[in-house]
Order: C-alpha cells, then structure tokens, then sequence
C-alpha cells in the first residue's frame, strides 16, 4: 500500500520489459533455455536510486498478462513505488530476449516491444503525478522514440519537473532502430536535452548528436544551450565532467575502474547514470560524482543481467571507503 504522505522524490518513467537471457552461449536460434528477468535502461536507474535508498516513483504500462503481473510484483520487491503503474487490457507487455556473450562482447538482444502496452503511454499516464514533491526527474531517450503519445509523456514530464523546481537528469540512450531517421533523433534529443540539468551521453551518442568529436567540445555544445553540468561516459577509460554547479564552473576527467573481468556489458551507461544522480542527490561534487558513476558502471558489468550488479547502501560504503582520495 502506498502512503499518501510519502509521495515518490524521485520519479521515472519508460517501457520496463520482461527479460529472457540464455542460459548458454550462442546464436538465439540456438538456445534451448532462458533466465527471465526485468530489463530496460529507465528501470535499471530506477532500480539503483531505490536501492541506495531513495523514494523513486515509476509510471509506466504493462499488459494485463503474466508478464506485466511478474513485472509489478518484481518491480515493487525492488522498493519502486508502483502508484504510476497502469495495467492495460488492450496491449502486450514487452519482451526482449538477449544472447549469453562471452569475453566482454556485446550481447546481440531482440526486442518484442511494437505495439506495447508502455508505447501507449501519453500526458494523461501522468494526470495523477504529485509533482510538487518530486525533488528529481530522470530521463532518456528512448520512450520519446516507442511513439508519438510517449513523445507528448517526455515533453509533459520535464515541463512539470521544471515548473515544480526539480532538477532533471537525462541520458540520451540511442536506440536508432526505433527512430525514422536519424536527423529526427538528433534534433528531438538535442530538444528534449535543453530541458534537463544535467545531461549524460556516451562519447559516441554525443558525437553523433552534436557532430563534434572531443568530450570538451560535446559538453560545450549541450551547456550553451542550458545544461547546468554534462557527464560524458568513456567507457572503461572513466568518464569526463563539465559543467556549473552551486556558482562553480570546472572540468575533470575521473579514471575508470578496473575490473578483473567483463560479464555482461548491458546496464553500464544505467549504472554510471546511478552514480552520478545518486552522488549529486547526496550533495557530492561533480567530480565524486562522476566516479561513483564509473565505479558503480563497473559493478554492473561484473554480472549477468542488465541491473543485477547495482549496489545496495551499504555495499557502495563499501566500495567507495576502498578507493583512493580525490585528488
């Protein structure tokens, strides 16, 4: 039961789907057997802020079929409040299913999502969302790409943030298959990136958004036009800051860490995007920031499955009680 007077301080929104990972190596065709679980990159950040004990709101759809009851019940067991959640009896909940890859490659993964109960989602999915207790936002780029309705959602949702006071992160998470073209996903991201304090792209989405090649010059661009501060992922080399917070300009770039060995690549970019919201949530400097981005992205990488690395509170302490002293 959701208590009223504990309304969500953080809220998320997206398409979560059901995840089918093979249990062996190989081609999809191939498998005989999968491991189900829950994917999608708007729940994994979810999934971490919840975890390291932040209120996080989730406002989606999903079918009413098993699959949108096991993502509820899984969601919910992970500390998502749930209030936003929408069952519909007209439309699928999404599948995806992902190949086991090995030595560190990237997993081939098909998605089953055209025409899912999430994609239906518009502006009055958000007619309840208590707003003025929302203290953050986070966002991406890939509902604004599952249809026009969620488009109309992204818009509606950052606005509303904006006009109540909280501040918006948003990761611009490509997925060209879903757009029309790319010059529409250029333009309608770079838009939607204006809005948002603080933007997160990879060094390549943020070349092929801005069509400058260094992270200094990718953070200028998204900073001229109203970002308060940008973090742009680097991969195992760390990640490079930007950017002007409480009356500070600065740039860092913050070594990556090392991981003894790559499992699963999926869900890196979600954990760096945890790091880093959850940090500057706990009034960290940019530069703290940016490493716990790297180190809980390093976390994520070291398992199979796409938020199962994401860290408790207590096993972050941990972690970060570990590392070495800001220079």
């Amino acid at each position: 039961m959701n208590d009223d007077s504990l309304a969500p301080e953080i809220l998320a929104f997206g398409e979560a789907m059901a995840l089918f990972v093979a249990e062996t190596p190989g081609a999809l065709e191939e498998v005989e057997c999968f491991r189900r679980g829950i994917a999608g990159a708007d729940t994994n950040v979810a999934i971490g802020l919840s975890r390291l004990g932040f209120r996080v709101g989730w406002l989606s759809r999903v079918g009413s079929d098993g699959f949108g009851t096991y993502l509820r019940r899984k969601l919910e067991a992970e500390g998502l409040d749930c209030r936003y959640l929408s069952d519909d009896p007209a439309h699928a909940t999404g599948l995806v299913f992902k190949e086991r890859a090995e030595g560190g490659a990237d997993p081939r993964v098909e998605y089953f999502r055209r025409g899912s109960a999430a994609s239906r989602l518009s502006p009055e999915d958000a007619a309840r969302v208590d707003f003025s207790a929302a203290r953050h936002l986070h966002a991406t780029g890939i509902p604004p790409a599952l249809s026009a309705g969620c488009l109309e959602l992204t818009w509606h949702m950052l606005e509303q943030t904006r006009a109540h006071g909280g501040s918006i992160s948003f990761d611009p998470n490509l997925r060209p298959s879903l757009w029309p073209s790319e010059a529409e996903m250029r333009e309608t991201l770079n838009a939607l990136a204006t809005k948002a304090d603080w933007v997160l792209p990879g060094l390549a989405e943020g070349r092929l958004l801005t069509g400058l090649d260094t992270p200094r010059d990718i953070a200028a661009f998204y900073l001229e036009r109203g970002a308060k501060a940008v973090f742009l992922k680097l991969g195992p080399e760390g990640a490079y800051y930007r950017g002007v917070l409480d009356g500070h300009e600065a740039e860092a770039s913050v070594p990556g860490i090392a991981v003894d060995r790559v499992v699963d690549t999926v869900g890196a970019g979600d954990g760096f995007a945890t790091g880093v919201v959850s940090a500057l949530l706990d009034g960290l400097s940019p530069q703290a920031a940016a490493r716990r981005g790297n180190l809980i992205g390093a976390q994520a990488v070291q398992v199979q499955g796409d938020m199962e690395g994401l860290p408790s509170r207590e096993r972050l302490h941990t972690l970060e009680r570990d590392l070495p002293d800001l220079a």
